[in-house]
């Protein structure tokens, strides 16, 4: 099954689909060897990982390269957090394109205007795109698109905003109606209350998707209750690989000496393995000249 088949498979399930977040090859490498069906590959924290803001400072080429990484690391499909589309439809179908070359399975795209801000910074302070301008964008996109397959997921930020759950039910049909494959709808409240009246009135009508970071400890059992198709956590490598790098790197610095580290860290060896190191070494012997004993 190809990558853009089975994400469209895990959006049209009557069972929820989790997917887990990475940012880099490596990082897809183990998101996929830890089991999961699908990745999320996160705006916010493949910006982290660059060592700038999440507000489209990392070009959309720049992250479409990051992407092409962990595309060939991986045979698991990527759905990529892809902000507002990069800009007008012009740009968000240009994506789409370039995308499909790199076997990138879907693209999430928020109606927020270019350049973005985090939705979990200030979001009521954040205008939302016109309705009828990112309906013609997501038009643009699943005409672009040569795999029927590939998928478009728009994410509603009404709540977010804090335009309340009319407006929120009102986007997210119009998106239906524009074409959209899936609708991602955010709530920054700490518990599940806003979903679960969105997911009331929506009544199961087309494919939704939520992203639980701010209410965590909903049950995994909630979301099979409400109906939902798929479930991103969202962004807790960056965070894991945050703390982590901390930790070792204040010892190192504070005890000028590996002596009690190394017992800590991932062996090298693990490092090459992900890399896939032993498959260049049959590869040499298959197709470099050997060296003959006299």
């Amino acid at each position: 099954m190809n990558k853009t088949t089975a994400l469209r498979k895990m959006i049209q399930s009557d069972q929820p689909d989790f997917i887990m977040e990475a940012h880099n090859g490596i990082s897809a490498k183990i998101v996929e060897e830890t089991g999961f069906k699908g990745i999320w590959a996160s705006g916010p924290t493949i910006s982290a990982s660059l060592g700038v803001r999440d507000n489209n400072e990392a070009s959309w080429t720049q992250v479409l390269d990051v992407l092409e990484f962990m595309s060939d690391a991986t045979s698991i499909p990527i759905l990529l957090d892809g902000d507002t589309g990069y800009g007008n439809f012009n740009n968000a179908r240009r994506l789409v394109k370039k995308l499909e070359q790199r076997q990138i399975a879907g693209v999430c795209i928020e109606d927020k205007l270019f350049p973005k801000t985090n939705s979990f910074i200030n979001g009521e302070a954040q205008p939302l795109a016109d309705v009828e301008e990112f309906c013609g964008k997501i038009q643009a996109m699943k005409d672009t698109q040569q795999d029927d397959d590939f998928v478009v997921v728009t994410r509603v930020e009404a709540l977010i905003a804090g335009w309340g759950l009319k407006e929120a039910l009102r986007r997210a049909e119009a998106y239906r109606q524009a074409g959209a494959d899936a609708v991602l709808i955010h709530s920054k409240q700490s518990d599940i209350t806003e979903i679960e009246a969105f997911m009331e009135e929506w009544g199961g009508r087309h494919p939704v998707v939520m992203v639980p970071t701010k209410y965590y400890s909903t049950p995994a059992d909630k979301f099979k209750e409400l109906g939902v198709q798929l479930v991103i956590w969202a962004n807790h490598n960056m965070r894991a690989s945050i703390d982590a790098m901390k930790t070792i790197s204040q010892q190192i610095h504070r005890e000028k000496s590996l002596m009690n580290v190394e017992n800590k860290v991932t062996p090298i060896e693990e490092i090459f393995r992900l890399q896939r190191a032993e498959e260049l070494g049959s590869a040499e012997k298959k197709y470099l000249p050997q060296k003959k004993v006299k």
